[in-house]
């Protein structure tokens, strides 16, 4: 949804956030190599240079080129190479083809960057006290689509790299982090009774309170019977125990589509899963690492995800259910300010519930379907969720590449059941 702020988030507090979500951005860019820049190894993922291009063009197409007086295009061609899917804008350049733009090169790119954000800052300084209160909520859209491409950004590096044999490492550290300690915490089941719970955005006069995305709201009731959930992320330990014991060569546990899915692919272990010396190993964007048995399994799709549950004989949470365990806590975890840049053990603390937030987005059993009463918004920016939501699943959460001011409990996003190369988990949930 496109906020109105509130007061005493004015023109000056909006324009040092955007200032440092734009420098975050140029931040995670600082190990890379210009060879970097334009890796893309399937219609999925985009180059890193396209992130960094695409979050300009949404603040010079949705935003500039409406409120800016005397407004010229960075580029007349730009608008066509950077639009990423919005039909009521124009054209666009085929997904699939992103890495064949080995021009505007990596310094243009960066340049282009400067220029919309000197520009961006003017006009957010000329516009405080102009009825063209549009340009805040607007400006708000763009720091939080730009938080969206700075977690894609590093995973879809992560999945390129991983295409190297060399398997190179994001971070050039001089020695490697310190690998998680193992714990002694085990899984529970917490029970949660039967009631009606309030679930999405609230709206005061069509008016949010804090920002969300069109497709958290409307806010509205919905009874759950009672419900258990696993206290904690399912781990690797608990994951291997499933690969070892046939899980992926029981049709019995999975979908009849998973089933497909997986003989095609020849899925037998999470994506960026490799066995050495009878031993796990995965690529991380540290470079080749031990799997961990205390760490969250990451890189699995909903199709596994759900077999694994089956094999366990429980399900996935629906998002409802998850939104009601995430709602009596508070947003804290793994993110991207840890800089751990993966899933990490869950810690001791007063949460019954661990690891809700952060560490891996997580699967629901819920398709990505509109709630009741859902409109989506007028214009380009009405395309940003509502054209979506049909044949994909809604993960919560957030992962260890989110930030963490992202991230809330009603934030819902949403991948095709095949995907793998988003940082996804799974928690388990079971009927009483």
């Amino acid at each position: 949804m496109l906020d109105k702020v509130k007061p005493d988030s004015g023109f000056e507090v909006i324009t040092k956030h955007f200032e440092s979500i734009r420098k975050l951005t140029e931040d995670l860019c600082q190990g890379l190599d210009v060879e970097d820049y334009n890796l893309q190894a399937m219609a999925d993922t985009s180059p890193v240079k396209w992130h960094l291009a695409h979050t300009s063009w949404f603040f010079e197409t949705i935003i500039l080129k409406r409120f800016e007086s005397d407004f010229e295009p960075f580029h007349e061609q730009f608008e066509y190479l950077f639009n990423s899917y919005y039909n009521a804008i124009g054209e666009q350049f085929l997904r699939p083809n992103r890495h064949l733009l080995s021009r505007p090169t990596v310094a243009e790119v960066f340049e282009y960057r400067r220029n919309i954000n000197e520009r961006m800052v003017e006009l957010l300084s000329s516009a405080e006290g102009n009825p063209k209160t549009d340009i805040l909520p607007l400006t708000v859209l763009g720091i939080n689509h730009e938080q969206q491409h700075q977690e894609l950004l590093l995973t879809d590096l992560k999945y390129n790299f991983y295409q190297n044999p060399l398997m190179p490492s994001y971070r050039h550290a001089e020695t490697d982090p310190p690998e998680n300690s193992v714990n002694d915490l085990k899984q529970r089941w917490i029970t949660f009774d039967s009631g009606v719970c309030t679930i999405g955005k609230a709206l005061s006069d069509g008016v949010a309170e804090k920002f969300g995305f069109d497709n958290e709201s409307p806010q509205h009731k919905h009874y759950l019977q009672g419900f258990q959930m696993c206290s904690c992320l399912i781990t690797n330990a608990e994951y291997i125990d499933f690969i070892e014991q046939g899980g992926y060569q029981r049709s019995e546990l999975w979908l009849s589509d998973g089933w497909a899915v997986k003989n095609e692919h020849g899925w037998k272990a999470p994506l960026y899963w490799f066995k050495k010396d009878d031993a796990w190993y995965h690529y991380t964007l540290d470079g080749v690492k031990k799997v961990q048995d205390s760490e969250p399994v990451a890189h699995v799709s909903y199709y596994e995800a759900d077999a694994f549950a089956a094999w366990k004989g429980a399900r996935l949470p629906t998002e409802q259910e998850w939104e009601r365990v995430a709602a009596e806590q508070l947003v804290s975890g793994s993110f991207l300010q840890a800089e751990h840049l993966k899933p990490i053990a869950p810690k001791t603390g007063d949460a019954v519930v661990k690891q809700v937030f952060g560490e891996l987005w997580q699967w629901t059993s819920s398709s990505y379907s509109p709630y009741p009463g859902y409109r989506p918004l007028a214009g380009a920016v009405g395309e940003y969720n509502g054209k979506f939501m049909i044949n994909q699943y809604v993960l919560r959460g957030g992962s260890c590449v989110s930030s963490q001011g992202h991230i809330r409990a009603t934030y819902r996003n949403f991948f095709y059941p095949d995907a793998r190369w988003q940082f996804s988990g799974i928690r388990l949930a079971k009927d009483l």
